[in-house]
């Protein structure tokens, strides 16, 4: 594209360039001419055959945590492109993997304006689905095509003008843009801490027996009985009250003011004295400059340097394996390391207090009440049950009261339970874990009271609210965008783990939940509830259906509960009785909540209604409050299905029975008016309706639904259920999309830190952040096409090189296999047959069991007890057959004898990865 004396001469004064030559040929290469005030450092050439690229860095000159952006030109001659999608791809991977702000410019000869153009439909999908953003939309060729870009990740691109064509120029237009980089100024906060060293700990061990023992109401010689509830009170506030200030005595706590600063809690008695050896030897080599002195403090420098990598190594080595099942510690880890600050959760404003939050979550309650209250009608009473609520329930079944628990399975609860501290806890629960075998005795006592007695302790009642934002892009100054989490004491959450099994014990055994409630229950999840309703839209649109799919929306669900509805439901129709049910009255009376924001506390607010957010009960109390419903919707002959309280319903009819839509117009009715009886409120607003089916038959359908009772058909052709992104063609591509751009975000970050990682560490770290990412309900994305599938394995791809060091440029199927990792499509099978196998033995939902169907030959053969499934016949490769009730029977009659015939889930997963493993690499 230039000749070098051409560069030279266009380059104005003050001004810099930098290029690289076409590899044959005359002519070509890539350029660029920029400031010399400008921080610009050219990166090593790239070799790729299908086009040419220069990459250089560009750096504020104010950043010293952060990554430079990475500005690149491109040039692909024109001419075939199969090797193009591919190379480039790799090409891109790569970029954001290295940075999180990337500017790609240059001639694509791409007639991306052109809609119908096979190679313009494939690299848009491609950018799209690593999240770059392309903002050329105007003709940048004399031929009136646009063939030059602008490609964006991470950075927005503003104030892009296309000159007019001069044709003394060139026979491109010229293109600008803007783009800004910000200066980060960090802010320093205070924080409270204390300094638990091992003497502390080890003092606090050997203090807290005798203060425990010398106290006479932590001693009971009393029935559990006989108590009072001022006397199980008084217990539990002293024995808290006990456990704080002997830790107080002992670690106080101290305010410290928190400077961005690089810390290295790695560095110990070792490290400290490997490094004044080696400050010694240097010192004694810079006074004599003796070649004998200074080659000592080379060697005390390289010991050094190495004891201090493998102190760094095993601090970060303990500090995954102890979080690697908190994805949101290893997250903020992670952004700490990598001091990302576009990873680090957005801080609360300090204009915002304590109390503004209280007043906003408590008005917001009220607000929703009156208007319910406004909505009721007159002949239903404030706080009476609904009528049309009742459920068969046998009632010669009872929970009368809750039976006692022993050290043992008290031991077991505690040792099994999140180490997460709160503001209530009296010492840090990582320390009372610690000293459960000290103490076991008084928490066992405590909680046994509560049991026994029907009566919950007024502090464990009490909750401190953190306003959690809805969404990382959200506006963290606007209070609206916040959601209340409860954080409640830790024993109070071991109370209410033991009501929870004993609860969903007597709900399992006596077949008291909803069927299509998955949420909170053995053996249920987001992805089964999502594969049985994925399996019922495909199954629909096989045989010519179109389907309508209403995702229901509430308004602060959990906190407008109403207590009295509640506990006649669980008395009435669950068949709660005696002290079990005075527990639950006492469980919800006299709750208290504040606000906890930058150190500080709002003032303590009576809460009066719901079930508090972030409790162990409150969901499993919000499904029992829900269970009504399901008959309300059965009425009408919808599908539906549940997951707490996100519930969908779906209506599968032929194009021409517009009539059909008027039982789901009745039933979102019916839905709403029990919703105003029992004090829940639908939020149209945010109620989404999208139709679903073959293209030529919705879009008929479509015309027809303007609104269903209110609610609008959603503006967009996507809707998010449960976490994945659900399109009108059940293609799942803009789920594989989002999916790629978030798994790329986190992969960048993991290889900013690689290098101070051993590869188990990283490989936690990857199977945390992205492999948990490609395997989330990818049960729904069996049957896709190759080409959707392919995106998904470029990550993994990608995060196989990353963990192991392998060159782009390297073929990746043998590093994928010596890591024991199963391609993306193997993964997927893994999945489905795992399902089918829990369905097969009990081990999976009921919805699940009854889609696949055992083959049971009409005469004696052979085949009779092979274990084959029935494969049912379907019309469409695109629809019926990605159905699970298809793919299930299909993948599994495939497996051989032995897999199938695993008498355990473990060993079943064993020979099912050796099968898949096999036929993969083999």
């Amino acid at each position: 594209m230039f000749k070098y004396v051409s560069l030279n001469e266009s380059t104005p004064p003050s001004h810099i360039n930098t290029h690289i030559p076409r590899g044959t040929g005359r002519g070509g290469g890539v350029a660029a001419i920029y400031d010399s005030s400008v921080l610009m450092d050219p990166k090593p050439k790239l070799n790729y055959n299908s086009f040419e690229s220069l990459v250089l860095s560009l750096s504020h000159p104010n950043w010293k945590t952060l990554q430079p952006v990475l500005f690149v030109i491109v040039y692909r001659a024109p001419g075939p492109y199969s090797d193009f999608i591919s190379e480039f791809s790799e090409f891109l991977s790569s970029l954001v993997l290295k940075s999180d702000k990337v500017i790609i410019v240059g001639d694509f000869n791409i007639h991306v304006d052109v809609d119908n153009d096979s190679l313009s439909n494939a690299f848009i999908s491609l950018i799209d689905s690593i999240g770059f953003c392309q903002s050329v939309n105007k003709p940048t060729h004399c031929f009136n095509h646009t063939l030059d870009l602008v490609l964006s990740y991470g950075i927005d691109i503003e104030h892009l003008i296309v000159f007019p064509h001069n044709p003394f120029l060139s026979d491109h237009y010229l293109v600008t843009f803007e783009f800004i980089l910000l200066d980060y100024k960090p802010l320093g906060k205070t924080s409270y801490s204390r300094c638990l060293s091992d003497s502390a700990v080890a003092k606090f061990k050997e203090e807290i027996p005798s203060v425990f023992n010398s106290m006479p109401c932590l001693n009971l010689t009393e029935s559990y009985n006989n108590f009072s509830p001022s006397e199980i009170d008084n217990l539990v506030d002293s024995a808290a009250g006990s456990l704080r200030s002997t830790l107080d005595s002992i670690a106080p706590i101290k305010r410290k003011l928190l400077k961005h600063r690089r810390l290295a809690p790695w560095y110990n008695h070792q490290t400290r004295q490997l490094k004044q050896i080696a400050r010694k030897s240097e010192r004694k080599w810079r006074s004599s400059k003796l070649s004998e002195y200074r080659s000592n403090w080379q060697d005390d420098l390289k010991i050094y340097r190495k004891a201090l990598r493998n102190a760094r190594g095993a601090y970060y080595s303990a500090l995954i394996e102890e979080n690697k099942n908190n994805p949101r510690f290893l997250f903020s880890t992670v952004a700490r390391l990598t001091e990302s600050h576009s990873s680090i959760e957005p801080h609360i404003p300090i204009n915002l207090s304590s109390n503004d939050f209280m007043s906003f979550f408590y008005n917001k309650i009220i607000t929703i009440r009156e208007k319910i209250n406004h909505q009721l009608p007159s002949t239903v009473i404030s706080g009476s049950p609904s009528s049309g609520t009742s459920v068969n329930v046998n009632l010669d079944v009872y929970l009368d009261c809750f039976s006692a628990i022993d050290l043992h399975q008290l031991t077991s609860i505690i040792s099994s339970s999140k180490p997460s501290t709160c503001l209530l806890d009296p010492i840090p629960t990582r320390l009372l874990k610690e000293v459960v075998p000290l103490i076991g005795t008084s928490l066992l006592d405590m909680i046994n009271l509560s049991l026994l007695s029907g009566y919950v302790p007024q502090s464990f009642k009490v909750a401190v609210i953190k306003p959690l934002l809805k969404k990382s892009t959200l506006d963290p100054g606007v209070l609206a965008n916040y959601r209340p989490i409860s954080n409640l004491p830790f024993l109070s959450k071991i109370l209410e783990k033991v009501v929870a099994k004993e609860l969903c014990d007597f709900l399992h055994n006596n077949s008291l939940f909803e069927d299509f409630q998955s949420g909170f229950r053995v053996h249920h999840s987001t992805e089964t509830a999502l594969v049985k309703v994925n399996n019922d839209l495909l199954t629909a649109s096989d045989n010519g259906l179109v389907s309508v799919l209403v995702l229901l929306d509430l308004s602060a669900a959990f906190d407008t509960i109403d207590h009295d509805i509640l506990l006649q439901r669980l008395e009435h129709q669950i068949g709660i009785k005696g002290t079990a049910l005075t527990w639950f009255k006492s469980y919800l009376s006299d709750r208290t909540q504040f606000v906890h924001v930058n150190d500080e506390s709002s003032i303590n607010t009576k809460v009066s209604h719901g079930v508090p957010q972030g409790s162990v009960l409150g969901p499993i109390l919000f499904t029992l409050y829900m269970l009504p419903l399901g008959n309300i919707i059965r009425n009408h002959s919808i599908n539906f299905h549940c997951y707490a309280d996100d519930t969908q319903l779906y209506l599968s009819i032929k194009p021409n029975e517009i009539n059909q839509l008027s039982k789901l117009q009745t039933c979102l009715k019916d839905i709403k008016s029990w919703m105003t009886c029992n004090f829940l409120m639908l939020n149209s607003e945010k109620t989404e309706i999208l139709v679903l089916g073959p293209k030529n038959l919705r879009d008929s359908l479509s015309k027809d639904i303007v609104t269903l009772d209110g609610i609008n058909l959603a503006s967009s052709t996507t809707v998010r259920n449960l976490g994945v992104l659900f399109d009108q063609d059940l293609s799942f591509n803009s789920h594989i999309k989002q999916t790629s751009r978030t798994a790329f975000f986190h992969l960048r970050n993991i290889r900013k830190i690689r290098h101070i990682l051993s590869q188990t560490d990283a490989e936690k770290l990857i199977h945390a952040f992205v492999t948990s990412r490609l395997d989330y309900c990818n049960s729904l994305l069996s049957g896709c096409p190759n080409k959707s599938i392919k995106t998904l394995q470029l990550i993994q791809n990608a995060a196989a090189r990353v963990l192991t060091g392998t060159r782009k440029r390297d073929h990746i199927s043998p590093v994928l296999a010596t890591l024991h990792w199963l391609p993306i499509k193997c993964r997927i099978e893994f999945k489905i047959l795992l399902l089918t196998y829990k369905a097969l033995h009990g081990q999976a939902p009921s919805y699940l069991k009854e889609l696949i169907v055992p083959y049971y030959p009409t005469r004696t053969l052979r085949s009779l007890n092979a274990g084959l499934l029935v494969v049912p016949i379907v019309s469409k490769s695109r629809t019926g057959a990605r159905a699970f009730s298809y793919q299930a029977p299909l993948l599994w009659n495939r497996l051989p004898v032995v897999v199938r015939e695993a008498d355990t889930l473990t060993t079943f997963k064993s020979r099912l990865k050796t099968f898949l493993f096999d036929k993969a690499y083999s």
